[in-house]
């Protein structure tokens, strides 16, 4: 299943909502540096969709706030 995503980095409050539209907002509280918001926002869409981390890859969107993420059982 791949989903678009939309990474707020440096949150104060790390959460998963649903827009209008259906697409996910995950605020996360890691910074945008080194990959460290991506690795963050994987191990939250794991933890919301129980799943393992190993489970949730991030297919395109590195550098940007929007982010396709691709999760397999």
């Amino acid at each position: 299943m791949k989903l678009t995503v939309f990474v707020h980095p440096n949150s104060k409050k790390p959460r998963i909502e649903k827009d209008l539209l259906g697409d996910l907002h995950v605020y996360v509280h890691e910074p945008p540096l080194e990959g460290k918001a991506n690795k963050a926002a994987a191990a939250s869409l794991a933890e919301h969709f129980a799943v393992s981390k190993t489970c949730v890859r991030l297919v395109r969107g590195e550098k940007s706030k929007q982010k396709i993420f691709e999760i397999s059982q």
